[in-house]
């Protein structure tokens, strides 16, 4: 595997390497970050501090096969930072009404019912459904067995489909109402 070689040659030091390694997950570290984090900004600052710090710990990297997994690992963690260190600062922009302008209002409910899930859950499932990352990898980067991530996607599905009965019900109601 090319991928491998590059990520021996990244582990003693090479630089272009390590460089070609973040351009070719780019793109996946972005989409990790935007199942976590709502600003760009902040999925800018979290992949920027990620890759600082997979350019310093790589010689720690034991397996090269499992580098993705390892850097999306490194990503989720600053993206866990970015949210700690938000909650200290609160913004004009957060307190003001969310737009429906930018999005479809299937979008909002959409995020509305994964932001009632529990944050884990949340994750999860976007990771796996938007962002195909794999069972395995997932496994991997949450340090569970395979079945445990099985488990989590099930119960995490279960509330989600709660959530969209509820939403249903409330909406059914809402609008049987002003009739």
């Amino acid at each position: 595997m090319e991928h491998i070689k590059e990520v021996k040659k990244a582990i003693k030091g090479n630089v272009s390497s390590f460089e070609k390694l973040i351009l070719n997950y780019k793109l996946t570290m972005y989409r990790v970050t935007k199942t976590i984090l709502a600003r760009e900004e902040d999925c800018a600052d979290a992949i920027q501090e990620a890759i600082l710090k997979a350019y310093q710990k790589i010689h720690t990297l034991r397996e090269p096969a499992y580098f993705k997994t390892w850097l999306i690992r490194i990503v989720m963690n600053e993206c866990q930072q970015q949210i700690r260190q938000r909650k200290k600062l609160v913004s004009i922009e957060e307190l003001s009404e969310p737009s429906s302008k930018d999005q479809g209002y299937e979008k909002i409910e959409v995020e509305q019912m994964l932001d009632a899930l529990p944050q884990e859950q949340k994750h999860l499932l976007k990771l796996f459904h938007i962002e195909d990352i794999s069972i395995q990898e997932l496994a991997l980067i949450f340090q569970v067995p395979e079945n445990t991530i099985k488990t989590r996607l099930r119960r995490a599905r279960e509330k989600m489909r709660d959530e969209l009965e509820r939403h249903e019900e409330v909406t059914t109601w809402t609008n049987g109402n002003n009739n």
